[in-house]
């Protein structure tokens, strides 16, 4: 990496001030976005409609209705997967709605690798962000 020069240093400067600004308005914004986050839930139905999941912001269960129809189909594996699937695409139709909620503070990839708990994406998107380093 070479030494900083004159150029760069009105460069970091810009970025300096880039950032600056960024962490006001994440700082005015962040908490009426949180809120709507956390308060979060996705209902999402299987495909023949018989199970119905909500689930929070983090893909937690919140809950789950079972239409009494599946017991005409006494099938506990299919339906231990109907549950499972529905569950799980709740909880992606969850995780997509908190990145559009912050989508004006935190760049959509950022916020998906936060989500997954991906640290070194974040932080390589993060460097990729540094300038001298594009």
């Amino acid at each position: 990496m070479e030494p900083y020069g004159s150029g760069d240093a009105a460069e970091l400067q810009a970025y300096a001030d880039e950032l600056r600004a960024g962490f006001l308005r994440m700082q005015q914004e962040i908490p009426a976005l949180h809120e709507r986050a956390r308060t979060l839930q996705v209902t999402e139905k299987s495909p023949d409609g018989l199970i119905s999941a909500t689930v929070g912001a983090r893909g937690d269960l919140v809950r789950l209705d079972i239409d009494p129809r599946v017991y005409r189909r006494p099938d506990s594996r299919q339906l231990a997967d109907t549950i499972t699937a529905t569950v799980q695409s709740a909880a992606a139709k969850a995780r997509e709605r908190v990145v559009e909620i912050f989508a004006p503070l935190i760049p959509g990839e950022q916020m998906k690798a936060h989500l997954e708990g991906d640290l070194q994406a974040v932080l390589d998107q993060m460097t990729a962000r540094l300038p001298g380093e594009r």
